[in-house]
Protein backbone atom coordinates (compact mmCIF):
# COMPACT_ATOMS: atom_id res chain seq x y z
CA UNK A 1 0.00 0.00 0.00
CA UNK A 2 1.31 3.43 -0.94
CA UNK A 3 1.84 5.64 2.10
CA UNK A 4 0.84 9.07 0.85
CA UNK A 5 -0.61 11.95 2.89
CA UNK A 6 -1.73 15.52 2.31
CA UNK A 7 -1.21 18.02 5.10
CA UNK A 8 -2.92 21.42 5.36
CA UNK A 9 -1.24 24.07 7.54
CA UNK A 10 -3.58 26.85 8.64
CA UNK A 11 -1.61 30.06 9.15
CA UNK A 12 -3.31 32.07 11.94
CA UNK A 13 -0.62 34.75 12.25
CA UNK A 14 -2.64 37.57 10.64
CA UNK A 15 0.25 38.52 8.36
CA UNK A 16 2.73 39.07 11.19
CA UNK A 17 6.23 37.57 10.74
CA UNK A 18 6.95 34.70 13.11
CA UNK A 19 9.14 31.65 13.65
CA UNK A 20 6.23 29.30 14.39
CA UNK A 21 5.24 28.78 10.76
CA UNK A 22 8.82 27.96 9.77
CA UNK A 23 8.92 25.36 12.54
CA UNK A 24 5.59 23.79 11.54
CA UNK A 25 6.60 23.61 7.89
CA UNK A 26 9.95 22.12 8.87
CA UNK A 27 8.22 19.38 10.90
CA UNK A 28 5.91 18.65 7.95
CA UNK A 29 8.90 18.42 5.58
CA UNK A 30 10.73 16.07 7.97
CA UNK A 31 7.67 13.81 8.24
CA UNK A 32 7.03 13.72 4.48
CA UNK A 33 10.72 13.24 3.79
CA UNK A 34 10.87 9.76 5.33
CA UNK A 35 11.80 7.09 2.80
CA UNK A 36 8.55 5.11 3.04
CA UNK A 37 6.29 8.17 2.94
CA UNK A 38 5.13 10.41 0.10
CA UNK A 39 2.93 13.47 0.11
CA UNK A 40 2.79 17.23 0.24
CA UNK A 41 1.63 20.11 2.35
CA UNK A 42 -0.10 23.40 1.57
CA UNK A 43 -0.35 26.59 3.62
CA UNK A 44 -3.60 28.54 4.01
CA UNK A 45 -3.62 32.16 5.15
CA UNK A 46 -6.78 32.15 7.26
CA UNK A 47 -6.87 35.60 8.86
CA UNK A 48 -5.61 37.77 6.00
CA UNK A 49 -6.98 35.99 2.91
CA UNK A 50 -9.80 33.96 4.56
CA UNK A 51 -8.32 30.80 3.05
CA UNK A 52 -9.72 27.55 4.45
CA UNK A 53 -8.66 24.10 3.21
CA UNK A 54 -11.30 21.78 1.81
CA UNK A 55 -11.81 18.91 4.18
CA UNK A 56 -11.98 16.30 1.41
CA UNK A 57 -8.60 17.30 0.00
CA UNK A 58 -6.44 16.70 3.09
CA UNK A 59 -5.75 14.01 5.67
CA UNK A 60 -4.00 15.98 8.41
CA UNK A 61 -4.43 19.60 9.53
CA UNK A 62 -2.18 21.76 11.72
CA UNK A 63 -3.58 25.13 12.83
CA UNK A 64 -0.97 27.57 14.11
CA UNK A 65 -0.74 30.07 16.92
CA UNK A 66 -1.18 33.77 16.26
CA UNK A 67 -1.44 37.24 17.74
CA UNK A 68 -4.43 39.13 19.08
CA UNK A 69 -7.58 38.16 20.89
CA UNK A 70 -9.19 34.73 20.47
CA UNK A 71 -12.51 36.23 21.53
CA UNK A 72 -15.01 36.60 18.68
CA UNK A 73 -14.71 40.04 17.06
CA UNK A 74 -16.80 39.60 13.91
CA UNK A 75 -13.90 39.40 11.46
CA UNK A 76 -14.77 37.83 8.08
CA UNK A 77 -12.60 34.73 8.54
CA UNK A 78 -14.07 33.69 11.90
CA UNK A 79 -17.26 31.99 10.67
CA UNK A 80 -15.36 30.15 7.96
CA UNK A 81 -12.83 28.88 10.51
CA UNK A 82 -15.49 27.80 13.01
CA UNK A 83 -17.41 26.06 10.22
CA UNK A 84 -14.20 24.21 9.35
CA UNK A 85 -13.81 23.04 12.97
CA UNK A 86 -17.41 21.82 13.10
CA UNK A 87 -17.19 20.13 9.70
CA UNK A 88 -14.08 18.21 10.74
CA UNK A 89 -15.66 17.14 14.02
CA UNK A 90 -18.86 16.03 12.28
CA UNK A 91 -16.89 14.18 9.60
CA UNK A 92 -15.06 12.19 12.27
CA UNK A 93 -18.30 11.30 14.03
CA UNK A 94 -19.89 9.99 10.85
CA UNK A 95 -17.14 8.74 8.49
CA UNK A 96 -14.74 5.79 8.80
CA UNK A 97 -11.79 7.65 7.23
CA UNK A 98 -10.91 10.15 9.95
CA UNK A 99 -9.31 13.60 9.62
CA UNK A 100 -6.60 14.59 12.11
CA UNK A 101 -6.19 18.08 13.55
CA UNK A 102 -3.53 19.68 15.77
CA UNK A 103 -4.40 23.08 17.30
CA UNK A 104 -1.69 25.42 18.61
CA UNK A 105 -2.14 28.32 21.09
CA UNK A 106 -4.48 30.83 19.35
CA UNK A 107 -6.19 28.03 17.42
CA UNK A 108 -6.49 26.00 20.62
CA UNK A 109 -8.14 28.93 22.39
CA UNK A 110 -10.54 29.46 19.49
CA UNK A 111 -11.57 25.79 19.51
CA UNK A 112 -12.10 25.77 23.30
CA UNK A 113 -14.23 28.89 22.98
CA UNK A 114 -16.23 27.71 19.97
CA UNK A 115 -16.91 24.21 21.31
CA UNK A 116 -17.58 25.71 24.75
CA UNK A 117 -15.40 23.19 26.58
CA UNK A 118 -13.69 25.83 28.76
CA UNK A 119 -13.54 29.56 29.46
CA UNK A 120 -11.12 31.83 27.59
CA UNK A 121 -10.09 34.98 29.44
CA UNK A 122 -7.44 37.69 29.25
CA UNK A 123 -4.52 37.22 31.61
CA UNK A 124 -3.53 39.88 34.11
CA UNK A 125 -0.08 39.83 32.53
CA UNK A 126 1.57 38.16 29.56
CA UNK A 127 2.90 34.63 30.06
CA UNK A 128 6.18 34.39 28.20
CA UNK A 129 9.17 32.11 28.42
CA UNK A 130 10.33 28.52 28.44
CA UNK A 131 8.06 27.18 31.14
CA UNK A 132 7.17 23.85 32.78
CA UNK A 133 4.06 21.95 31.69
CA UNK A 134 2.66 19.72 34.42
CA UNK A 135 0.88 16.53 33.36
CA UNK A 136 -2.52 15.66 34.77
CA UNK A 137 -3.44 12.05 35.63
CA UNK A 138 -4.76 11.67 32.06
CA UNK A 139 -1.61 13.32 30.75
CA UNK A 140 0.51 10.64 32.40
CA UNK A 141 -1.08 8.16 29.99
CA UNK A 142 -1.09 10.41 26.91
CA UNK A 143 0.86 8.80 24.10
CA UNK A 144 2.08 12.16 22.69
CA UNK A 145 3.70 12.90 26.08
CA UNK A 146 5.09 9.39 26.61
CA UNK A 147 8.73 10.35 26.03
CA UNK A 148 8.57 13.63 27.97
CA UNK A 149 9.34 14.21 31.63
CA UNK A 150 6.84 15.56 34.15
CA UNK A 151 7.03 18.44 34.02
CA UNK A 152 8.33 18.95 30.51
CA UNK A 153 9.27 22.34 29.08
CA UNK A 154 7.85 24.34 26.19
CA UNK A 155 7.66 27.88 24.84
CA UNK A 156 4.69 29.75 26.28
CA UNK A 157 3.66 33.11 24.79
CA UNK A 158 0.12 34.37 25.41
CA UNK A 159 -2.02 37.18 26.72
CA UNK A 160 -5.07 34.94 27.05
CA UNK A 161 -5.73 31.66 28.83
CA UNK A 162 -7.99 28.63 28.80
CA UNK A 163 -9.38 27.93 32.28
CA UNK A 164 -12.36 26.22 33.91
CA UNK A 165 -12.63 23.14 31.67
CA UNK A 166 -16.15 21.77 31.41
CA UNK A 167 -15.45 18.12 32.06
CA UNK A 168 -18.93 16.90 31.10
CA UNK A 169 -18.65 18.54 27.68
CA UNK A 170 -15.21 17.06 27.13
CA UNK A 171 -16.64 13.68 28.11
CA UNK A 172 -19.14 13.88 25.24
CA UNK A 173 -16.16 14.06 22.86
CA UNK A 174 -14.15 11.56 24.90
CA UNK A 175 -11.87 14.51 25.61
CA UNK A 176 -9.33 14.95 28.44
CA UNK A 177 -7.28 17.74 30.02
CA UNK A 178 -3.66 16.61 29.75
CA UNK A 179 -1.49 19.27 31.34
CA UNK A 180 -1.72 22.53 33.25
CA UNK A 181 0.57 25.46 33.96
CA UNK A 182 2.85 25.63 36.99
CA UNK A 183 1.39 26.04 40.46
CA UNK A 184 1.59 29.56 41.82
CA UNK A 185 0.80 29.20 45.56
CA UNK A 186 1.05 32.93 46.21
CA UNK A 187 -1.36 33.83 43.40
CA UNK A 188 -5.06 33.14 43.95
CA UNK A 189 -5.81 32.38 40.31
CA UNK A 190 -6.91 29.20 38.60
CA UNK A 191 -4.18 27.32 36.77
CA UNK A 192 -4.54 27.45 33.00
CA UNK A 193 -5.18 24.36 30.89
CA UNK A 194 -2.17 23.81 28.65
CA UNK A 195 -3.26 20.82 26.54
CA UNK A 196 -6.44 18.93 25.70
CA UNK A 197 -7.11 15.81 23.70
CA UNK A 198 -10.52 16.71 22.29
CA UNK A 199 -10.97 13.30 20.64
CA UNK A 200 -8.89 10.48 19.21
CA UNK A 201 -8.13 12.64 16.16
CA UNK A 202 -8.10 16.21 17.57
CA UNK A 203 -5.36 17.47 19.87
CA UNK A 204 -4.53 20.97 21.09
CA UNK A 205 -1.91 22.81 23.14
CA UNK A 206 -1.86 26.31 24.58
CA UNK A 207 1.94 26.23 24.48
CA UNK A 208 4.10 26.04 21.32
CA UNK A 209 5.33 22.46 20.75
CA UNK A 210 6.66 23.46 17.32
CA UNK A 211 9.19 25.98 18.71
CA UNK A 212 12.87 25.18 18.25
CA UNK A 213 16.05 26.64 19.70
CA UNK A 214 17.18 28.03 16.33
CA UNK A 215 14.06 30.15 15.97
CA UNK A 216 14.05 31.34 19.57
CA UNK A 217 17.72 32.34 19.35
CA UNK A 218 16.98 34.30 16.18
CA UNK A 219 13.99 35.94 17.92
CA UNK A 220 16.08 37.00 20.91
CA UNK A 221 18.95 38.20 18.71
CA UNK A 222 16.76 40.93 17.19
CA UNK A 223 17.61 44.09 19.09
CA UNK A 224 14.03 45.34 19.33
CA UNK A 225 12.84 41.97 20.72
CA UNK A 226 15.72 41.79 23.18
CA UNK A 227 14.89 45.27 24.51
CA UNK A 228 11.19 44.42 24.68
CA UNK A 229 11.75 41.20 26.64
CA UNK A 230 14.18 42.85 29.06
CA UNK A 231 11.85 45.82 29.59
CA UNK A 232 8.82 43.60 30.20
CA UNK A 233 10.37 40.67 32.08
CA UNK A 234 13.83 41.76 33.21
CA UNK A 235 17.40 40.87 32.29
CA UNK A 236 17.43 37.85 34.63
CA UNK A 237 14.59 36.14 32.77
CA UNK A 238 16.12 37.05 29.40
CA UNK A 239 19.42 35.37 30.34
CA UNK A 240 17.59 32.39 31.84
CA UNK A 241 15.71 31.78 28.59
CA UNK A 242 18.93 31.90 26.57
CA UNK A 243 20.45 29.30 28.93
CA UNK A 244 17.37 27.07 28.55
CA UNK A 245 17.80 27.10 24.77
CA UNK A 246 21.13 25.29 25.18
CA UNK A 247 19.50 22.43 27.11
CA UNK A 248 18.61 19.55 24.75
CA UNK A 249 16.10 18.18 27.28
CA UNK A 250 13.94 21.28 27.19
CA UNK A 251 12.22 22.75 24.11
CA UNK A 252 14.20 20.72 21.59
CA UNK A 253 12.92 17.50 23.14
CA UNK A 254 9.36 18.86 23.07
CA UNK A 255 9.84 19.94 19.44
CA UNK A 256 11.12 16.48 18.48
CA UNK A 257 8.37 14.61 20.34
CA UNK A 258 4.84 16.01 20.27
CA UNK A 259 4.05 17.00 16.66
CA UNK A 260 6.25 14.28 15.09
CA UNK A 261 4.42 11.66 17.21
CA UNK A 262 1.05 13.18 16.28
CA UNK A 263 1.93 12.95 12.57
CA UNK A 264 3.24 9.39 12.86
CA UNK A 265 0.16 8.16 14.73
CA UNK A 266 -2.22 10.02 12.40
CA UNK A 267 -0.55 8.34 9.43
CA UNK A 268 -0.80 4.92 11.08
CA UNK A 269 -4.52 5.42 11.72
CA UNK A 270 -5.11 6.58 8.15
CA UNK A 271 -3.28 3.49 6.84
CA UNK A 272 -5.32 1.19 9.03
CA UNK A 273 -8.61 2.75 7.98
CA UNK A 274 -7.64 2.45 4.31
CA UNK A 275 -7.02 -1.26 4.76
CA UNK A 276 -10.39 -1.72 6.47
CA UNK A 277 -12.26 0.08 3.69
CA UNK A 278 -10.58 -1.74 0.79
Amino acid sequence: MERKYKIAILDMNAGEPNEGMRCIEQLAVQFLGQKDIKGEYDVFDVRVKSEIPKLKDYDIFISSGGPGTPLVTGEPWENAYFNFLDALLLHNLSKPQKKHLFLICHSFQLACLHWDVAKVTKRRSTSFGILPMHKTKSGQNEILFKDLEDPFFAVDSRDYQVIGPKEWKLDTLDGKVLCIEKNRPNVLLERAVMAIRFSNEIFGTQFHPEADAKGMKRYFAREEKKKLVIKKFGIKKYKSMLEHLEDENMIMKTNATIIPTFLRLAAATIDQNKLQTV
